[in-house]
């Protein structure tokens, strides 16, 4: 919170705090004379909390100022300035991150003006190692705002990486986990007959299950960048980089997350899904045969904020022009000026390209409770930078990400396939 913010927010209490104060009136009665009291004076604790805040702000500004203005006592640089000081010019983002890899990733090497930039444009340097071992590659770090970028790209372009699609679980290594699984839900309580001794055939226990999650890495590899096209280029190159490297991680992350086939790298959840309904058709679908698939879920993985579809958009295209008997289509109830619906049968749906298009013995749809499918991330997606690459004038960039996917629930997902 910035200290204009923390001064608005004192202001906020105040006012609140006098509103407050002013319920006091001569007929309050005593015991809710002392409530408002309480409630006054913790407000202006709160006020006096932030005022604290606000004022070591102030002197930590105060002596950032001091430190940049330079010292009167060293002697003076040809230009008769002091150091710390410029020509008027600002120091921009692309210089200071150039600067950041010249110093070889050392902030406390760069000069006031430029942790500046690096701090106010991209929101800050953050501090990644390169490999868990020693490496020749020269492996630096770079701002924040590149591994935002890629993350986004990912995002984007790999919609089993999207933790609002599937349960999230982010760890700091990179060990297997296992969880045990249970379905239960084909077990039944039979009715007791008086008299009579309860069956113990076993016919009822209950079946355990395992599933483990390893973290399967994943790289770009590198991309050269030269200093010529990062000095006449007319826009951030790394950060158009940045955009790049998520995007080809997103779609690799999603492709393994989507038909991986779990034997050194994730469980797809199409691998991993169950068979929910065989189309009659090699190459098409009906709606009937939608709703089949639908209904080949468990009620009990019906319901909650992450069941949906999942197709393609060829697949997607095939089902919007699903006409009924009176000609009209079905989907959008004959309103074919209305695009594409937010639903499918009343059902969230995601457009995953990675999935197969309509064809013989393919597993075209999806549908389930896809919070049963967890996706193990290590960390966050990490970017290399490295100013000495090959030791050419430039620098280059790569991604890096570990993560796993398995399917804990069969039951929960389930898919169509064509004849």
């Amino acid at each position: 919170m910035t200290i204009k913010e923390l001064r608005e927010q004192m202001a906020r209490i105040a006012t609140n705090a006098r509103s407050k104060y002013d319920e006091i009136k001569d007929d309050t009665a005593p015991d809710r004379a002392a409530e408002i009291e309480r409630e006054f004076d913790a407000m202006m604790a709160d006020h006096d909390k932030l005022d604290q805040r606000a004022s070591r702000a102030e002197k930590l500004d105060a002596a950032e100022r001091a430190a940049r203005a330079g010292d009167p006592r060293r002697p003076r640089g040809a230009d008769g300035e002091q150091p710390g000081q410029d020509d008027g010019k600002p120091v921009t983002y692309r210089d200071a991150f150039h600067a950041y890899l010249r110093n070889r990733g050392d902030a406390s090497g760069l000069s006031a003006e430029e942790r500046d930039s690096l701090r106010a444009g991209p929101g800050g340097i953050e501090q990644r190692a390169q490999t868990s071992s020693t490496t020749t590659q020269g492996g630096f770090t770079v701002p924040t705002e590149l591994a935002n970028i890629i993350i986004t790209s990912m995002l984007a372009h790999g919609p089993m990486y999207d933790p609002g699609i599937t349960t999230e679980m982010i760890t700091e290594s990179g060990g297997p986990l296992t969880f045990t699984t249970v379905d239960d839900t084909a077990s039944v309580v039979v009715k007791h007959v008086q008299g009579t001794t309860m069956t113990d055939d076993g016919g009822s226990d209950v079946v355990f299950g395992q599933k483990q999650l390893d973290a399967w890495p994943f790289n770009t590899e590198w991309i050269r960048v030269s200093k010529e096209l990062v000095d006449d280029s007319a826009f951030f190159v790394e950060t158009y980089l940045g955009g790049l490297l998520g995007t080809r991680l997103g779609r690799r992350a999603n492709s393994e997350l989507t038909i991986g086939d779990g034997t050194g790298d994730p469980n797809g959840i199409v691998t991993a899904s169950a068979l929910g309904k065989t189309a009659a058709a090699i190459g098409a679908i009906t709606w009937d045969e939608i709703m089949d698939l639908e209904h080949s879920v468990d009620p009990a993985y019906r319901v909650g904020p992450k069941v949906r579809y999942m197709l393609n958009d060829a697949t997607l295209s095939a089902i919007r022009k699903l006409k009924g008997g009176d000609g009209q289509y079905i989907w959008q109830q004959g309103n074919v000026q209305g695009g594409v619906p937010p639903m499918l049968n009343g059902r969230q749906f995601s457009i995953n390209q990675a999935m197969a298009s309509l064809g013989t013995g393919n597993k075209v749809m999806l549908f389930g409770d896809f919070s049963e499918y967890y996706v193990r991330k290590v960390g966050q997606p990490m970017i290399f930078v490295s100013s000495d690459k090959d030791f050419m004038p430039g620098f280059g960039i790569a991604g890096y990400i570990r993560f796993d996917g398995e399917l804990m629930n069969t039951a929960a997902v389930k898919h169509l396939i064509n004849a």
